[in-house]
């Protein structure tokens, strides 16, 4: 399961989307009478159509990023299950926790297969109220009028196991063994973890969100060998007056570029695909806020998206947490 995408790059679509996404308590958690005015008077009308040419600046020909990424994923995965099986004993199905096809699709689809033990993969690697926690919501209210329920189990997170650090270290790797034939020049480059935001105030209630996403950083750094000057987090994608988590991207990659750095690698731990807030606002927006401000050599390191290292992991994860049933 992943977040989810609008239909089409249109402002008609992306308010569909906003309108599912936005009224989830899980991502906003003001009071509703308060949110529905602020949503449908001051948002709606006007955020679908001031972002819509981003998600058209993106837009593949079969589809959104995230979507063609995720089928991909999916697909891979399943190909890889059934070649180690030797049968289809694992049915693989894509989920989106907004918009289609949700997780009541999905369950309807294993349903009909006579599907009885579900696993659920939540797609982001540090947990957070507002992306898993919002998943285990939706996966209840879909078996709350189900007769007879299947035996259900949930990756929380998955944010320092030893495959996903390594394939993130080894997309570091490759990334500068790629571009650079002079080593000492890659030990000189600057590498910025960006993590998407949420507000501190989740963390305040308890949210472990902040700790699991410095834990994987540290833990990438140390596999590729870096001194604490050669990397930092970071924190995207904040909307709104109140405090999110700190330091925000945008000034910290504005501060790299008045300092006159030479090289700066951004990578998106947290994004399992590549999507509207890697594609466009890290490798675009972000990029451009760099250069302006005087920086040089800038390199947005993709998501691990369908990789084989990737669907190594998601593989491990299921037999990890499902030994008992293959």
């Amino acid at each position: 399961m992943n977040l989810g995408t609008p239909e089409q790059p249109t402002a008609s679509s992306i308010r569909t989307y906003l309108k599912e996404f936005l009224w989830d308590k899980r991502v906003v958690e003001l009071p509703r009478p308060l949110w529905w005015l602020i949503l449908n008077f001051i948002i709606l009308p006007l955020r679908p159509r001031q972002i819509a040419h981003a998600y058209q600046a993106v837009w593949q020909k079969n589809g959104s990023p995230l979507r063609v990424i995720s089928v991909e994923q999916a697909k891979k995965l399943q190909a890889h299950l059934d070649q180690q099986t030797g049968e289809s004993r694992c049915q693989v199905e894509l989920a989106m926790t907004y918009g289609q096809p949700n997780f009541g699709t999905a369950w309807q689809n294993l349903k009909t297969q006579g599907v009885e033990n579900v696993f659920v993969l939540p797609l982001y690697p540090q947990y957070s109220a507002t992306t898993t926690g919002a998943v285990f919501d939706q996966l209840s209210q879909t078996f709350q009028n189900e007769r007879n329920v299947p035996e259900l189990r949930l990756c929380k997170d998955y944010h320092q196991h030893a495959t996903y650090i390594d394939a993130l270290a080894k997309s570091v790797r490759s990334h500068r063994e790629k571009r650079e034939e002079n080593q000492e020049q890659i030990e000189q480059d600057f590498l910025l973890f960006s993590f998407h935001g949420i507000p501190k105030a989740c963390i305040d209630k308890g949210d472990p969100y902040y700790e699991q996403c410095k834990l994987t950083a540290e833990k990438v750094a140390k596999h590729l060998g870096l001194k604490p000057e050669q990397w930092q987090v970071s924190f995207q994608s904040r909307v709104g007056k109140a405090e999110w988590l700190q330091p925000y991207t945008d000034e910290t990659v504005r501060q790299l570029g008045e300092k006159g750095l030479q090289r700066l690698d951004v990578i998106c731990p947290g994004f399992s695909a590549d999507c509207l807030e890697t594609l466009e606002e890290i490798n675009m927006q972000n990029r451009e806020l760099y250069e302006k401000s005087g920086g040089l050599g800038f390199h947005y390191i993709p998501a691990l998206n369908s990789s084989k290292e990737h669907i190594q992991l998601f593989s491990a994860l299921y037999k990890e947490k499902c030994h008992d049933w293959i």
